[in-house]
């Protein structure tokens, strides 16, 4: 890792000591991303309730700027340039370089159809076999560690080589079984879990931003 990229972690683990126990696997997880970010894959997200509220907030970190600026290429202004001669300056100066992520909690169409058609707790798991491709990630955020859309999900994520990371409680529950990677927060408390999460994979988009973007 980048000596910014250990930092950050370094920073995270100096205002969250309790999560120093998360270490190997924070950094695990982290490896996961930028492999498929340097292989030109993308990141999906799921949870339920909190954890719902949260797979949106990562995908906001991680599709625009989050603590850095992130201009464009060049050659992506050219491309703009010369379709839009008049417009290109505006088009792309508020353009910014992302990382693609997609939260399948967003899907409302998809999501209801499933969910009254077919089978409530596949409706994560239909997505992972829409939209991913071997070499992507799926982030799974359970408090429990036992939500079954998102098992359903891991599970079709590792029959189709994408590569998946958990966040969950101290136990681990069922996702422990089913993860490539899993980071359990010292706590069995929902609101307590989900406050360990939000430290977790605010640096994560912050490390991945700076070893893309900097």
């Amino acid at each position: 890792m980048k000596t910014g990229v250990i930092d950050i972690l370094d920073d995270m683990f100096i205002r969250n000591p309790d999560l120093c126990t998360c270490k190997n696997s924070i950094e695990k997880a982290f490896s996961m991303m930028k492999r498929c970010y340097e292989n030109g894959g993308k990141l999906l997200i799921c949870g339920n309730g909190g954890s719902a509220a949260d797979s949106e907030h990562i995908v906001g970190e991680l599709m625009k700027g989050f603590l850095l600026k992130r201009k464009i290429c060049s050659g992506d202004t050219k491309k703009i340039k010369i379709l839009f001669p008049e417009d290109y300056e505006y088009l792309a100066g508020n353009l910014q370089g992302t990382l693609p992520a997609i939260s399948l909690v967003s899907q409302s169409a998809i999501s209801t159809a499933y969910i009254n058609d077919v089978a409530a707790d596949m409706v994560f798991a239909q997505q992972v076999y829409g939209y991913a491709k071997t070499g992507d990630v799926l982030i799974g955020l359970s408090t429990s560690g036992n939500s079954k859309n998102v098992i359903h999900a891991m599970k079709v994520a590792k029959a189709f080589g994408v590569g998946s990371i958990g966040l969950t409680g101290e136990d681990g529950g069922m996702m422990k079984g089913v993860c490539d990677c899993i980071i359990c927060v010292p706590s069995k408390i929902t609101p307590e879990v989900q406050e360990y999460h939000l430290p977790i994979y605010h640096a994560l988009c912050a490390m991945i931003e700076y070893e893309f973007f900097k």
